[in-house]
């Protein structure tokens, strides 16, 4: 199985930490977040993980080179120059995936201990009901703010909206999703010729995907790591979480 890692992001928001760290390198108890995707993916049997670089390219790539032989996952780093956006990259890279029934796509800044085999096992069986796309979702205390589901009881999302003025529910989008190959066929009808504009799951393809699209709700710890606050506050519970699964 493969997976697609999104981590080309330039840490706006999380500077200074950012400043001359790439936000895919900084630590969490010491461990690159990275480090701790790549053990994800290890966990699960996912072998094979393009990630998509930008921001300290250098330093990112001189980091896969070192960390390469102490996991069997294979890296295959992606430079944008010009970031294409989250589904920017799945359109450009579509070949990476091409003979893949499903495959993993997860943003590089969560910090997450999720079992990815759980989810994994769902968007199987919603297969069988039509799906061909999970979202990973997460209760939000800020909803607004976030991308929003809406469930019937079988969860099938039949709504989504990006940072909606009045969301429907708390269900967010936790940037982490299982996908079949099919969903090349919901991009918009200029996916390859975008221009400078980048282009963007949650704006332009999620929507697309309504009624074909189930939620999973992560019971695991999530937590979005791109704001000074966030990323301290994860220090500390990151430590809690660790010696939670170690009892």
């Amino acid at each position: 199985m493969k997976a697609f890692l999104l981590a080309a992001g330039k840490g706006t928001r999380l500077k200074p930490f950012t400043d001359h760290t790439p936000k895919c390198l900084i630590p969490i108890q010491g461990k690159p977040l990275l480090q701790i995707w790549i053990g994800l993916f290890e966990t699960c049997g996912i072998q094979d993980v393009l990630i998509n670089i930008h921001s300290h390219a250098d330093q990112v790539l001189t980091w896969i080179e070192a960390y390469q032989p102490q996991t069997p996952v294979h890296m295959t780093p992606f430079l944008e120059p010009r970031l294409l956006g989250s589904a920017g990259t799945l359109w450009a890279r579509q070949d990476f995936v091409y003979d893949e029934d499903a495959f993993v796509i997860a943003y590089a800044d969560n910090l997450t201990n999720i079992n990815l085999e759980r989810m994994i096992a769902f968007h199987r069986r919603t297969r069988l009901s039509g799906g061909m796309f999970t979202m990973g979702l997460f209760r939000s205390p800020n909803p607004a703010a976030c991308g929003i589901a809406s469930l019937d009881s079988n969860y099938r999302i039949l709504s989504f909206v990006e940072k909606p003025a009045q969301p429907e529910s708390d269900l967010a989008n936790a940037g982490i999703y299982v996908s079949s190959f099919e969903v090349f066929d919901r991009f918009p009808p200029n996916a390859g010729h975008f221009g400078h504009d980048v282009l963007d799951l949650g704006y332009h393809v999620l929507p697309n995907l309504t009624g074909n699209m189930f939620g999973y709700l992560i019971p695991e710890y999530i937590r979005d790591i791109g704001l000074p606050e966030a990323y301290l506050a994860a220090q500390s519970e990151w430590a809690e979480v660790n010696r939670k699964e170690q009892l």
